[in-house]
């Protein structure tokens, strides 16, 4: 499967597009109950309930410190041999295009999947399938 991601820009956190201003953010597991509002329906690209059901796989939510109810990003990792694969990571919906609500949520997941990686042994490497504006990267 392809991603399809920008990372717009790199930070220690994510910028409101509007006002300018940081906002610290954490990394945890997604859950069921935070499945109810991932949807096509509600304007989500990927199945993410296949995603946290597969066994192989961990689902991890982006959001901002102190309101980890409105997700920001979502990220599917697979541990490997001697890497972390990165499945799919898709931004929110109203994070997504000029209009977007925040920058750095990309940026952010893709920081927490390298960590993961030092974390298990892996030096920092991660893999991805990219789409064809991403393979010269």
């Amino acid at each position: 499967m392809e991603q399809s991601f920008i990372i717009d820009k790199l930070t220690d956190s994510i910028l409101n597009t509007i006002s300018g201003d940081s906002f610290q953010t954490e990394v945890s597991r997604l859950t069921t109950i935070d499945l109810i509002n991932i949807t096509k329906k509600n304007n989500w690209k990927f199945d993410w309930k296949s995603e946290f059901n597969d066994i192989q796989k961990e689902v991890y939510k982006l959001s901002i410190v102190n309101n980890s109810k409105i997700i920001q990003g979502l990220l599917s990792i697979t541990f490997e041999k001697d890497h972390v694969f990165m499945n799919l990571l898709e931004s929110a919906p109203f994070n997504i295009g000029k209009n977007k609500l925040y920058e750095g949520v990309s940026g952010n997941l893709v920081a927490f999947a390298c960590k993961l990686s030092f974390q298990k042994g892996f030096e920092g490497y991660v893999a991805f399938t990219s789409k064809t504006n991403l393979i010269k990267h």
